[in-house]
C-alpha cells in the first residue's frame, strides 16, 4: 500500500502550499531518473513523490484526503462515503446513488472514466545584482538559469522517437484502480489513481532513453532580463512561463527575479528620490558660495545662502530617480555638513583670534592646541 502522501513529501499536515512546493521541488530533483539513471528504485519513489504532490498541491484533493484519509486514494477504509456499495444484504443499488460522488472526488465517474489531470510546472525564483546607476535609469541583463524542461528527444511525450503512446495496461486506460473490501455492510469499492500512469491513462509503449518516460528533464537557458528605471532593492519582476515545464499537457511555471541594488558610495535612495552629504567650509557658510554638487545627472550648481547651517537640507527637484510606473522623476536632497578645519596657517590662526575680538569674544587660548592647529 502507499505511503502517506504528506510522509512520502516529508512534511506535516499542516505544511502550507508553499513549503509543500519546496518540499517537492527538492525530492523531485533528488530522485529524478535523470540524475539516477538505471535505479529502478528511484523511478518508483519519482512516480510516488509525484503522486503525492498531485493531491497534496491541489487544494480541493487535499480537503478530500485530510478528511477521509488514505481510503480515498488507497483502496481502504470503510469510513469513505465516496466508495459505494456493491451488493450486500438490504442495501440494493446503494452503487449507484454513489456514483456521483466519485466525479466529484476523482474527476471520473463510477464507471472508471480516466482522471487525466494537467500538473503545471513549478515556479523558479534567481536573484541578480545591478548597480545603483542601473537600478536608476534601467538596463537589461543576461542571465543563465537552470530548470525542468520539456525533453527535446521525445518532445514532452515521455515515449522513445518511434514508440507509440498505449493504452495502460495497469488500469486498462481508466487512470485508477478499483479495489474490492467486504465490510460489515456489504462490498465496498474505492479508486485511486494508478501509479502506472499517475492517472492519464495512457503510458509510452517504449519509454523515452533519455527522460526515463518523464517527458521533462534538467536543462540551462539564457534569458535577456529587462530591469525598469525605478526600480528599489528587493524588488521582484515576474517572468510568465519560463519556470520548469508542466507535465501532462500542463503549463509552465514562473520565473521570479529579485532585484539586489548595490550600494553606492555617495548616493542613497528613499524611493525615487536622491540622498546625499555634501562638505562645505566655515566660510562659504557664513559668507555663502555657489557650489557644483555631483548628481545622478551630472554636476548642478547649487547656491549656498550667507548664513547656512549645519545639517541644512537643500532640495534640487527633478533631480532624482525615473518615478517607477509614473511620469517624472524625483528630487535629490543635500544635507549641508560644515566642514571644521583641523589645522590652521598663522594668518588664518591671526584672522580667527581678530574675528573673536570683533565679537567681543575673550579667548582662553590652550598654547598647545594653537600649536597644533597651526602645524608646529
Amino acid at each position: 500500500m502507499p505511503k502517506d502522501f504528506y510522509e512520502t513529501l516529508g512534511v506535516n499536515k499542516n505544511a502550507s502550499e508553499d513549503e509543500v512546493k519546496r518540499a517537492y521541488r527538492k525530492l523531485a530533483q533528488k530522485y529524478h531518473p535523470d540524475r539516477n539513471k538505471g535505479d529502478k528504485s528511484t523511478e518508483q519513489r519519482f512516480k510516488e513523490i509525484n503522486a503525492a504532490y498531485e493531491v497534496l498541491s491541489d487544494k480541493q484533493k487535499r480537503q478530500q484526503y485530510d478528511q477521509f484519509g488514505s481510503s480515498a486514494f488507497e483502496g481502504g477504509g470503510q469510513g469513505f462515503p465516496g466508495g459505494g456499495f456493491q451488493g450486500g444484504s438490504g442495501f440494493g443499488n446503494f452503487s449507484e446513488g454513489f456514483a456521483d460522488i466519485f466525479e466529484t472526488f476523482f474527476g471520473g465517474s463510477g464507471s472508471g472514466r480516466k482522471t487525466t489531470q494537467h500538473i503545471r510546472g513549478d515556479d523558479r525564483e534567481t536573484v541578480i545584482s545591478v548597480s545603483f546607476e542601473e537600478a536608476a535609469f534601467g538596463t537589461e541583463k543576461d542571465i543563465k538559469i537552470t530548470k525542468i524542461g520539456e525533453c527535446e528527444t521525445c518532445k514532452g511525450k515521455g515515449a522513445a522517437p518511434g514508440s507509440k503512446i498505449i493504452t495502460c495496461p495497469g488500469c486498462n486506460g481508466a487512470g485508477q484502480i478499483t479495489s474490492v473490501k467486504n465490510t460489515i455492510l456489504g462490498q465496498m469499492s474505492t479508486r485511486r489513481v494508478c501509479d502506472s500512469c499517475s492517472g492519464s491513462g495512457r503510458v509510452p509503449q517504449h519509454e523515452c532513453p533519455t527522460c526515463h518516460g518523464t517527458g521533462r528533464v534538467r536543462v540551462s537557458e539564457n534569458l535577456r532580463i529587462k530591469i525598469p528605471g525605478g526600480v528599489s532593492d528587493g524588488a521582484t519582476i515576474r517572468l510568465v512561463g519560463k519556470g520548469d515545464s508542466g507535465m501532462r499537457g500542463g503549463g509552465s511555471g514562473d520565473l521570479y527575479v529579485t532585484i539586489h541594488v548595490s550600494r553606492h558610495k555617495t548616493f542613497n535612495s528613499r524611493g525615487s528620490d536622491v540622498l546625499t552629504t555634501q562638505e562645505i567650509y566655515l566660510v562659504q557658510a557664513v559668507l555663502g558660495d555657489t557650489i557644483e554638487v555631483p548628481t545622478i545627472h551630472g554636476g548642478v550648481k547649487m547656491k549656498i545662502p550667507a548664513g547656512t547651517e549645519d545639517g541644512k537640507i537643500f532640495n534640487l527637484k527633478g533631480y532624482g530617480i525615473q518615478k517607477l510606473q509614473e511620469e517624472g522623476r524625483g528630487n535629490h536632497y543635500v544635507t549641508v555638513k560644515i566642514k571644521i578645519p583641523q589645522k590652521l596657517s598663522k594668518e588664518e590662526h591671526q584672522l580667527y583670534m581678530r574675528l573673536a575680538e570683533i565679537n567681543g569674544l575673550k579667548l582662553h587660548e590652550d598654547k598647545g592646541f594653537f600649536k597644533k592647529m597651526m602645524g608646529e
